[in-house]
């Protein structure tokens, strides 16, 4: 069995990375981290290297785990994804999703839209809970 997690230096990437790690744990399964072309805030479009992931995953205690990482930076996120998920016939994929308001929460990203519609396993989707939310007091419902 193999289990997919998309990975970003971000809140969500590493919320979405501890929640793969542990099912894979719990089930002897292979883990394969997928890095993907992110936007950084202060660098612009960036990916993570294989060494910044190894040490995401020895961050969250995946030593004893069978790890792969593959990464990619030229399709678009949602497609690589599945591409990573159809390639090692996955049982489950894990993404990360963005804290969001109440209003927001209506609205799901358009990668993460594409990923869960578009995947033949299950997807297991994680919020980042140490991101704190935007003040959204001025939005009027």
């Amino acid at each position: 069995m193999t289990i997919v997690v998309g990975y970003s230096p971000s809140g969500q990437g590493m919320a979405a990375l501890q929640a793969a790690v542990r099912y894979a744990q719990r089930s002897r399964s292979k883990l394969m981290v997928a890095s993907h072309l992110y936007n950084d805030p202060e660098h612009g479009p960036t990916a993570a290297t294989a060494d910044a992931v190894r040490a995401a995953l020895d961050e969250v205690g995946a030593q004893e785990l069978d790890v792969e990482v593959c990464t990619s930076s030229e399709a678009d996120i949602g497609e690589f994804l599945l591409g990573v998920v159809e390639s090692s016939e996955a049982t489950l994929l894990v993404i990360g999703l963005r804290r969001k308001s109440p209003i927001g929460k209506l609205n799901l990203g358009a990668s993460a839209r594409r990923v869960v519609l578009g995947a033949p396993c299950p997807v297991l989707a994680v919020k980042d809970e140490h991101t704190p939310l935007r003040d959204s007091s001025h939005v009027r419902v």
